[in-house]
């Protein structure tokens, strides 16, 4: 009977360990069991994604607002273009807001963060963000800082 009590709490903190992996796993890669609220979509064109994936968080003074949905090349601009559901909640979103492609701490995930502007006017499903600052990568910074430092010599 002792044996079995055991096997059992055994059996308990296993299923538990699974359940936390899982959970873990489903935090770590964005995903959510949450029902997905009302959105709307907006669109930016970037130069230079960084390494930015589908289902970034899109956020406004640290806050997540939306995720990145879809990033496909526009062939007449040569750009990357980034598909964005913002939650219906932040439907005051100014038309002159502008979207930076930022990095959490110094190696971490990329992400979409959003200023706002000072228009009366907001946007609407479809817009695009026009002011947008495309992701600042470390190997471009490096080489320009050894191009500099070569020159200087």
């Amino acid at each position: 009977m002792r044996m079995r009590n055991i096997e059992l709490m055994v059996g308990g903190f296993m299923v538990m360990g699974i359940i936390a992996l899982v959970l873990m796993a489903l935090r770590v890669s964005g995903l959510s069991m949450d029902a997905a609220g009302e959105t709307y979509t907006i669109k930016a064109r970037f130069e230079n994604l960084g390494g930015l994936t589908d289902r970034a968080k899109v956020s406004l003074a640290g806050v997540t607002i939306g995720r990145v949905t879809n990033i496909s090349l526009d062939e007449e601009w040569y750009a990357a273009v980034v598909e964005m559901e913002i939650d219906k909640s932040m439907s005051t979103l100014p038309i002159d807001t502008s979207a930076s492609i930022l990095t959490a701490g110094l190696l971490g995930e990329k992400y979409i963060g959003l200023s706002v502007g000072a228009e009366i006017d907001y946007m609407t499903d479809g817009d695009w963000v026009q002011d947008t600052q495309s992701a600042i990568v470390l190997e471009e910074l490096i080489s320009r800082f050894l191009f500099s430092q070569a020159e200087g010599e």
